[in-house]
């Protein structure tokens, strides 16, 4: 496992479970403290794995404490680092930061995947790598080092996690939320609102969801994503796009007419 710190911990023999040992170590090695084990176990414990075994004690309690550590830690962070920027933005920036999808993409480059314990239909149907229970379980880890060793500790975790994020997020302007950057751009121009006609397509367990962007009766953009929220950012950012580029072709336009020597006297 490998953490955006440099930290790392070695691949087992079998990838699909790997030793819990080996996220308390991990965690040790990042926060400087020994979590709980046993907390830890069932911060990694899916209630699809309870049910089955007995209903065991399962990670959703220590995924609700831990998705309210991890907003007060992100919030406090971007409210300091930007002083001079409005609620609306810093919460632009905050959902782009706790969202699963964001979560989800930190869990896969943490490897938290392979210790999850998940029942059978959940393991059958790639449940390793569903955003929903990566997301989850990340909250739950957190929520298992705040109990743990205390806060400090799991504000370290957290900024280990996503202080890359956070940046690359400060950095996006109308990248952080496409949908809002259309809507923003539309009403610059009419009344009309943007509105998104979802298709989908697959089994329940791998579907591909595809989205127009339309506003009025055109359709500006199209994307495809594993969700319809991922669909509709892309379609929003094609959209975005091209409306961006007939407004700069406009300017452009205007601007040669207004410099053409055939309209000057000599």
């Amino acid at each position: 496992m490998t953490s955006g710190s440099g930290t790392s911990v070695e691949h087992s023999a079998h990838p699909e479970q790997r030793p819990l040992a080996d996220l308390r170590d991990y965690l040790t090695e990042v926060v400087g403290e020994v979590c709980d084990e046993a907390l830890l176990r069932r911060a990694i414990t899916h209630r699809s794995f309870a049910y089955e075994n007995g209903n065991l004690p399962h990670n959703e309690r220590l995924e609700f404490l831990g998705d309210s550590v991890l907003g007060l830690v992100v919030t406090d962070t971007l409210f300091r680092r930007h002083p001079d920027l409005p609620e609306g933005q810093l919460a632009k920036l905050r959902a782009a930061v706790v969202n699963s999808r964001a979560l989800a993409d930190v869990a896969r480059t943490m490897g938290l995947g392979e210790f999850v314990l998940l029942g059978r239909g959940e393991e059958a149907t790639g449940g390793r790598d569903k955003a929903s229970i990566l997301a989850d379980t990340t909250e739950a880890v957190i929520g298992c080092v705040y109990v743990s060793v205390g806060l400090d500790a799991a504000d370290t975790f957290v900024h280990h996690l996503l202080d890359p994020l956070m940046e690359h997020t400060a950095n996006l302007g109308a990248a952080l939320d496409w949908k809002t950057s259309l809507q923003e751009l539309v009403s610059t121009e009419t009344p009309t609102s943007p509105n998104y006609q979802i298709a989908e397509d697959g089994p329940d367990h791998d579907k591909v969801f595809t989205a127009n962007a339309v506003v009025g009766d055109e359709v500006l953009g199209t994307g495809v994503g594993r969700s319809k929220k991922a669909a509709e950012q892309k379609a929003a950012e094609a959209a975005w796009t091209l409306l961006t580029e007939r407004a700069t072709a406009v300017e452009d336009a205007e601007s040669d007419a207004d410099i053409d020597p055939g309209t000057t006297s000599a």
